[in-house]
This record gives structure tokens, sequence and C-alpha cells, in this order.
């Protein structure tokens, strides 16, 4: 039984399977008290409760959404456990299209999560790298905080309570995905 589990938990779930899990979330969250998702909002919430309290954006009680912050321990520990006990030895599933796409841009390791040759240490010290985990993550950073939330708190939570303004923001998200994926990566991973 365990071993069924386990091969379980370490192949892809189908879309409706994963899909409706996800989108469970927002009634259990609704019923238990009005809360909602984000993952983005804890930033927040770790800043004032680290943060002096002279600032005032930090200036709520942040105590009121402390569950949250144990949903994101719950990610983080989940992670953990995810990539040293489920961790598969069989080399990641890509289409054959993509390996030769990456590998025409000199993108050849596909034995981790993510290609070494795009996210290390020693890739972070090259232009393309810099530009997509130092540029990529700042811009990241703030969209976020322009959007006024991530895509689990727009895409999820805000579409799901019919937020008119998660539905700019999700179209958004997409449109600039699409023109990143399409556009700009490529020109990116050619540096």
């Amino acid at each position: 039984m365990k071993k069924i589990m386990i091969e379980l938990l370490q192949q892809p779930w189908p879309w409706y399977v994963a899909g409706a899990l996800i989108g469970s979330t927002v009634p259990v969250l609704l019923l238990l008290g009005n809360r909602h998702f984000g993952i983005s909002a804890n930033l927040r919430h770790i800043c004032a409760a680290c943060y002096p309290r002279r600032i005032p954006f930090f200036r709520y009680d942040w105590k009121k959404e402390a569950w949250n912050l144990f949903f994101v321990g719950g990610i983080i520990v989940g992670a953990v456990i995810a990539s040293t006990l489920l961790r598969s030895s069989e080399p990641i599933d890509i289409a054959p299209t993509l390996a030769a796409d990456l590998t025409a841009h000199k993108i050849t390791n596909f034995s981790g999560l993510v290609p070494d040759d795009l996210f290390s240490w020693n890739s972070l010290f090259t232009v393309r790298g810099f530009i997509l985990m130092v540029i990529g993550g700042f811009l990241v950073g703030f969209g976020t905080r322009y959007a006024g939330g991530c895509t689990s708190g727009h895409s999820i939570m805000g579409l799901s309570t019919l937020q008119w303004p998660s539905l700019i923001a999700t179209i958004s998200f997409m449109a600039g995905g699409f023109l990143m994926a399409n556009f700009i990566l490529p020109i990116i991973l050619s540096l």
C-alpha cells in the first residue's frame, strides 16, 4: 500500500483532479470564516510582524491572518518532503520539441526540475542568468504588488468570488505570460 501511494504521489496528476482540489480550497476557506487565499500577502504579514511599526503600510492586525502563514509553512514543508522523500530516479519527461528548442539555446541539462544551465549559482553570474533570476524576480515581485496580489490570489480566489479586478489581473497575467514565452524569452535565451 505504501509503495502504491508513493508511486501515485510521484506521478503528475490529471488537470481535472488537481484543479478540483485547488478549486475546493475556495469554498472551504470561505466557510471557515470568510478567509481569503493568496500567497503574496504573506510577505506583508511577515514584514508587519518583524518590521518596526513606523511605516503606515504595516500598521494593521497581521495576527488575524496568521493562519495563512501556517499555510505557507505547509507549502515549504511539503516541498521539502516531496523533493527528498518522493524524488523519482526517472529523468524529467519533457516534450521532444521543447528539448530541441532548449538544446538550440545551449540548454542541455534536463536532469532536475529546472535546467541547471539557467537556474544555478554558476548561471546567476551570466547575463541571461542575471536577467532571468534577478531582474525577473524583481519584476515578479513588483508586478505582484502593483496588481494587488499574485496569481493564486487573483486567479483562484478572486475569480471564484467574481471580483472584477481579479479578472483584469488574470487576463494581464496570461497576456504577459504569452508575450514573455513567445517573444521575450527567446531573445534572453540567445544571450
